[in-house]
């Protein structure tokens, strides 16, 4: 066997024992952090952020058992979706099934909503109502129904998108009735960068509190928000699950830091 292929064979063989032995790690937390809480771990989803890391690494993850997959960037999602449709036997990699979901966690662009429309299997950050319209626009062209979350900007902090609490009150009925084409899973925050995860729970709280209000809110169209919420990353996932996150996006804690 060629020695540059092997030496490649043995390096992937590696890094999938390497990823296998973190989810582990990872998943034996997300459960003792859903003990704590008095939760049921099956009911805390496991996204993979693997922006900036390429597709052989999905490739791995995959093998190890992952299954859902969060990029930041439209082009270079579609771009590792592309390379990576044949394990889907045809299927269309971005469609939403029992085997793989790609995740859209970054910023959206209004022009980029047609694209993330048709890859993605669920797009965490829908900041606006204009964009929640284009989507079901595009949605609606093919005719599919596509999962999203809205984005709330809980913290307040000026260098995050997503909907202010107030603004998501008046918005939501207003989605709820235009964007027929849309399955309003839930809703999905960034906290803020510290330290302490510590310090992150009252964001987290915050959404949750959030979630139940506007349920309560939206009256006899209610079950047409989803109880989702996508909150917390490597740093401080474990306080997220403790207020309720059914979706945490983790990259560092199963890859290492890029260029590891």
């Amino acid at each position: 066997m060629n020695g540059v292929l092997w030496g490649e064979r043995i390096h992937m063989s590696q890094q999938q024992e390497d990823i296998s032995l973190r989810l582990c790690e990872v998943r034996a937390r997300i459960g003792a952090a859903a003990a704590r809480a008095g939760r049921d771990p099956a009911g805390v989803r496991l996204v993979a952020v693997t922006k900036t890391y390429p597709a052989e690494l999905i490739r791995e993850a995959m093998r190890a058992g992952l299954r859902d997959f969060g990029e930041n960037k439209v082009q270079e999602g579609a771009a590792k979706i592309r390379e990576l449709e044949p394990l889907w036997n045809g299927e269309g990699a971005g469609a939403p099934n029992d085997k793989h979901c790609f995740h859209l966690i970054g910023h959206l662009q209004t022009n980029k909503a047609k694209v993330a429309a048709m890859i993605f299997g669920m797009i965490h950050s829908v900041d606006s109502e204009r964009l929640a319209v284009e989507l079901n626009r595009h949605a609606t062209a093919v005719g599919s129904t596509r999962d999203i979350l809205l984005q709330v900007n809980v913290s307040g902090e000026d260098t995050k998108s997503g909907f202010e609490p107030a603004e998501i009150r008046s918005a939501l009925p207003r989605i709820i009735k235009v964007c027929p084409a849309l399955r309003l899973c839930g809703l999905m925050t960034m906290a803020p960068f510290v330290d302490d995860p510590e310090e992150s729970r009252p964001c987290f709280a915050a959404l949750r509190e959030l979630s139940h209000e506007l349920r309560g809110m939206t009256g006899a169209d209610q079950s047409r928000l989803g109880r989702e919420l996508s909150m917390g990353m490597t740093n401080d996932y474990e306080t997220a699950i403790g207020e309720g996150a059914t979706i945490v996006r983790i990259g560092t804690a199963l890859f290492g830091h890029r260029g590891l």
